[in-house]
Parts: structure tokens; sequence; C-alpha cells
């Protein structure tokens, strides 16, 4: 896809923008989001996606627009797993309800700003190391297994663990007892403090940069255009605020979700390596077009999320039937 200057600028601009919008209207006064609320934005936001798939389609066709749907799609799967840390940072830092939409913005801002960073650096190795596919590919075949296996052994972890980073600066820098608001920095007693708003927006910050090891990798084996996988990551990002609202109480419930991710990784493995080797000269390796990715990457999310909801209404069933078993005797002798 040729992509000028010009329009590089515009579309940071319009971007800008629409994130101002988001912030003036939906989040510069503290307060607590109802599920209302984040399902219009969330509506907002996937609309300004799709509105921006078919300007695509209108500037460059059908290619670099299903290119840009299915990697959209791709990192918004992939950033409901992330939601899961979000909420264990959340519950670690004991953030209340009405600061956490800021923490949020400020934190996908803060996530924006470095994948652009890797974006640029991975589009800057593709373009002279095209080997880096087999790389890439053998990376997320090994982070699908690796979902897989935590799946199996039903490891979650219950508690955030602080990074290297966090724990410097916590060190470095003296800590107010509590939330000062919004502000990230108070004069206390004739001391700068930062404030836990400040330790919680790192901590989202930082943690992405995790999440950014395999949504990179995955995106660019879907497409390679630069430009398209800035935007998809640009969308997917500033509707995930939304999305923590909007989903958050049925997090629990998508306990099938890590085997869904595990099969999209794979297979976006799979397909970078069968590029790599037609890049490598072996021609007759397949490739795997645009289309079959985006319907591949859909079906596994509906069928992951269908059967996530049906084994937890079972599960909460049988739950029911013991509570009422177990309180069954109980009456008889109270009788």
């Amino acid at each position: 896809m040729d992509v000028s200057i010009a329009m590089w600028v515009t579309t940071i601009v319009v971007l800008a923008a629409l994130i101002a919008v988001d912030f003036f209207v939906g989040g510069r006064k503290p307060h607590e989001v109802s599920v209302r609320e984040a399902a219009v934005w969330s509506a907002i936001w996937i609309g300004l996606a799709g509105l921006f798939a078919g300007f695509l389609w209108w500037h460059s066709g059908s290619a670099p627009a299903g290119q840009f749907l299915a990697g959209y799609v791709t990192e918004k799967s992939l950033s409901v797993d992330n939601l899961f840390v979000f909420v264990l940072i959340m519950a670690k830092f004991a953030v209340p309800r009405i600061y956490q939409q800021r923490v949020l913005m400020i934190g996908v801002l803060i996530a924006l700003v470095l994948r652009a960073v890797f974006i640029a650096a991975g589009a800057a190795v593709i373009a002279s190391f095209s080997w880096i596919f087999f790389l890439f590919g053998a990376f997320l075949i090994w982070t699908a297994w690796k979902l897989i296996k935590e799946a199996r052994a039903g490891s979650q972890d219950e508690e955030f663990q602080e990074s290297k980073l966090l724990r410097a600066v916590e060190r470095r820098f003296p800590t107010a007892d509590g939330y000062r608001g919004t502000r990230l920095t108070v004069v206390e007693g004739g001391r700068r403090l930062i404030t836990p708003m400040l330790l919680v927006i790192l901590a989202l910050g930082t943690t992405d940069v995790l999440f950014a090891m395999d949504s990179i990798p995955a995106i660019f084996g879907l497409t390679q255009d630069a430009y398209i996988v800035f935007t998809a990551n640009a969308f997917a990002l500033m509707g995930l605020r939304q999305l923590y609202f909007l989903i958050g109480g049925l997090l629990d419930r998508l306990v099938h979700l890590s085997y869904g991710l595990s099969v999209i990784l794979g297979f976006i493995g799979v397909k970078l390596l069968l590029h790599a080797l037609h890049e490598a000269g072996v021609h007759a390796a397949p490739e795997i077009g645009t289309p079959l990715s985006l319907a591949v990457v859909v079906g596994v999310l509906a069928v992951t999320t269908v059967t996530s909801l049906v084994s937890s209404r079972r599960a909460a069933a049988r739950e029911r039937g013991r509570q009422q078993d177990d309180a069954t005797p109980s009456a008889r002798m109270g009788a």
C-alpha cells in the first residue's frame, strides 16, 4: 500500500483528535463508568474502525481493507486477554472506580507510543532481514503452546507481580500513603512524593511491552504494511478502556479464551513460516491469504466465546445444585 507522508501525518492528527474528543467528552471528569456509557463508546470506536476500513477500501482496494480488519480483530482479541492483567493491576493498587478510566486512558496512550516504536523497529527489521519471519513464526507457535499448557494446568496469576522497573521507582522515590485525586505527584512536608496513581499508570504502560511481544509479530503475520499495522493497533487500543468496563464482569466466564488465542497465534505462526519459506525461494510453500486469515480469526473467536459461555453456565448450574443439596439435610434437621 502506497502511503505518503501527508497521509501518515493526517492519520496521526485525526487519531489525536479522536483521543482528545474521547477525553474531553467522556474522561475529563473522574467518575464511575456505567455499562451503558461503556457500551456506547465501544460501539463508537468499533464503528470508527469500520469506517476506516471503508476508507482503505475506497483508497487502496479490498486487500488493505481486509488486512486491516484481520489485524484489528486479532489485536482486539488479544487485548481481551490483556484485560485479565489490567484487573489484577487495579486490584493490586486498589484503584478507586472513579479513577480507573483516567488510569486506563493514560496507560493506553503510553502503550500506543510504545507500540509505535515497536512497529517502526519491526518494519525496519523485516525490510532488511526476511529471515526474521522464521523467528516470528516460531515465537508465535511457542507462545500458542505455552498458552495451551497454562490453560490445561489452570494456572492463572491471582496477584499482579511488579516489574523490576516498578520496584526500582518505588525504592528511589517516596510514595504518598494514598491517592490524591488524579494527581501524579504532590508536595507534602517539604518533599515531592509520587502517588499510587503514577505507579499504576507505569504498571499498565510497561506491562503492555510484554503484551506487544506476541501481538506485534502476530499482526505482522497478517500484513507487512506498517501503516496498516499501526492503525489496527491504534483502533484496537483506543477502544480498550471502554471494553474494560463493558466486559469486566464477563472475563471470568471466558474460560476457553486462552485456547482460542492459542489457535489464532499458532495459525498465524504457521502462516509466517510458510511466508518465510516462500521468501527464501521455496515457491512450493503455499501462501495463506487475508480472507482465510480473517475467517479463521473471527471463526475461532466466535466458537471460543460460545463454548466459554455455555461451559460457564453449566458450571454455575452445577454449583447451585451442590449448594441446594448441601442445604437440604440442614433444612430437614431443622424440621
